[in-house]
């Protein structure tokens, strides 16, 4: 625990006779701040945020009981996110690590983010340095790994992934003070990668499943974009929008909010085209307007490819 939890859980007093003021904890630490952020930046996972708030409230309650001079031991903080591709992992881990530093339980509270490519390498004696300069960069921090499962290749005797897994099994043990990770991927992938790898499976304190957005989940994700981006569309475009999000939802490689905000770009770059073309004088509203024609333009509408 750094110099900031100490602040939190410094004793008052007597503290066998002493009342312990859980609302004064949670103001201090300041973790209320992330959670409302949390709300804010994402649309609906109403699970997920609900285990986020149940982490926190476990750690805030912890600190008070250190308060009271009981027994508190540390908690094993790595995690496994798993779900579809856009469905907020990635913020979700970043928020995490901002309530653990805020709570004292990383020194810095960065997010180091990678995939197989930054950790394993091509020949031998490549995996051990890259791996252990990774977890160099995420100490005091989180290290999030996103598809883990594909650190574990059974089929390729010669894949250097399994030392890399064995390198971070130490670290994950003996830094676990200083250090946690997060793993990333598809449900069904990575159970198959527990099964597969019992040490590290034995490491994970908390599973949390991002479920997919609705089609109204994803219209609400859409129109927060538009309005962090200044751009605005009419009630008839935004219906148009929910007619390409039910259509884009049933074709393949669909990622949630990702495939949104792709279509999104793809739609200001149409209206930037069709402004071009004007060769006119534009308004403030006409910079910010997205048509329908923006959308309609798109294959979905016609072939069922995404353009």
């Amino acid at each position: 625990m750094n110099a900031a939890s100490d602040q939190l859980t410094r004793p008052v007093g007597d503290a066998e006779h002493s009342t312990f003021d859980l609302e004064d904890v949670f103001h201090s630490s300041r973790v209320g701040e992330v959670l409302d952020e949390l709300d804010r930046q994402l649309v609906g996972l109403a699970p997920v945020k609900q285990r986020i708030r149940d982490i926190s409230a476990l750690l805030l309650v912890d600190s008070v009981r250190r308060q009271a001079g009981l027994n508190t031991d540390a908690p094993s903080l790595h995690m496994n996110f798993t779900g579809n591709p856009g469905t907020g992992k990635t913020t979700v881990a970043l928020r995490m690590a901002e309530i653990l530093h805020r709570l004292g339980y990383i020194r810095k509270g960065h997010l180091v983010a990678v995939t197989r490519d930054d950790l394993v390498g091509q020949y031998i004696g490549h995996t051990a340095p890259k791996t252990r300069e990774v977890l160099k960069r995420a100490m005091g921090g989180v290290l999030f790994i996103d598809e883990a499962y594909y650190l574990y290749r059974p089929e390729n005797e010669r894949d250097y992934g399994q030392e890399a897994i064995e390198i971070l099994l130490q670290e994950m043990e003996n830094h676990r003070d200083d250090l946690v990770v997060i793993l990333a991927g598809y449900k069904d992938r990575m159970e198959r990668f527990f099964r597969s790898n019992p040490g590290l499976s034995s490491r994970i304190a908390h599973h949390i499943d991002f479920p997919d957005y609705s089609a109204d989940e994803l219209l609400a994700i859409a129109q927060l974009m538009l309005q962090q981006m200044q751009y605005a569309m009419s009630a008839e475009t935004l219906e148009t929008l929910r007619e390409y999000i039910r259509l884009r939802q049933m074709q393949p490689h669909f990622a949630n909010a990702r495939s949104i905000r792709n279509a999104l770009d793809r739609a200001r770059l149409r209206q930037a085209s069709r402004l071009f073309a004007k060769k006119a004088s534009l308004t403030k509203a006409d910079l910010m307007m997205i048509e329908e024609e923006d959308l309609r333009a798109s294959r979905v509408f016609t072939a069922g490819i995404t353009s």
